[in-house]
């Protein structure tokens, strides 16, 4: 299940109890409600019907649907201009805004590719963000996650806003994951639905410590930092380290946008960066 039916569970859920907390772990240093004061604010249906982003760029199908339910999640993660309009990031301020100008700057040179972010809640330490760049076969975003624990990192958490919002929620039954990438390996939500080749062993969707000295600076592929099974990325690769040469192309239902990110990276194995909240 995926998309608008997918919200919709969620939708039916928060319904239940629109106070609660949609992030738990952080209880009780910090709640963050579902629903401001449990009483929902839908968007104006005028102006949902012809909402996109500012790239011209439509809004994925969930997207829509959870706005038209309640917009006050969204307005206290800074979405909106004071006069209702969407106010997109680009990546390196939204990172320079959350966690400091220092570590904006270490994204700098992803904002080409990633020039309409929006912050949603989860973490602490961490953040999840959603990139506008090309929608999957389902219509939906990527869903990234931002942890500067130890280097700056950046990884492929979710195919979509759907699955994320759905994962928050509690309905799929995921539970604990160790590190941020592992959705990518789940038979409905990763690249194992629907044939789609295993190419993912042969390289990391994540990034991390991003170098304004590394010769790729924007590409419409997903440079995978090709890598051995527990190594790190070798540094004879012919592409300089992006992986672009011989990889497969993903499938029918691949719902990870693959022509979306371009990964600079370190020689470390960033697909094993675990999950610290």
């Amino acid at each position: 299940m995926h998309g608008v039916s997918l919200t919709a569970q969620v939708i039916d859920a928060v319904r239940r109890d629109p106070a609660a907390g949609a992030l738990p772990y952080l209880l009780p240093y910090v709640n963050v409600p579902w629903v401001e004061g449990g009483v929902t604010n839908p968007m104006d249906e005028a102006l949902l019907a012809g909402a996109t982003f500012p790239s011209g760029r439509p809004l994925p199908p969930s997207r829509r649907a959870w706005p038209a339910y309640d917009i006050s999640l969204l307005e206290r993660y800074k979405w909106f201009t004071s006069d209702g309009d969407f106010a997109p990031r680009p990546l390196d301020q939204l990172v320079g805004d959350e966690m400091g100008d220092f570590w904006g700057a270490e994204f700098a040179r992803l904002s080409g590719r990633f020039s309409e972010c929006f912050l949603l809640p989860g973490g602490s330490d961490s953040r999840r963000i959603l990139a506008v760049t090309d929608p999957d076969e389902e219509g939906e975003y990527l869903v990234l996650a931002l942890d500067l624990d130890d280097l700056p990192y950046l990884g492929l958490m979710y195919p979509g806003f759907d699955i994320y919002l759905a994962d928050t929620a509690g309905l799929l039954g995921l539970g604990e994951r160790e590190t941020y990438t592992d959705l990518i390996h789940h038979g409905t939500y990763g690249p194992g639905c629907a044939g789609t080749p295993p190419s993912v062993s042969r390289g990391s969707p994540a990034c991390s410590t991003p170098s304004s000295s590394h010769p790729c600076t924007s590409s419409s592929a997903l440079n995978r930092v090709r890598t051995a099974p527990g190594t790190g990325p070798r540094p004879a690769d012919p592409d300089g380290g992006c992986g672009r040469s011989g990889l497969p192309r993903p499938g029918a239902g691949w719902r990870w946008p693959v022509d979306s990110f371009c990964a600079f990276a370190q020689y470390q194995p960033v697909r094993h960066h675990k999950i610290l909240r």
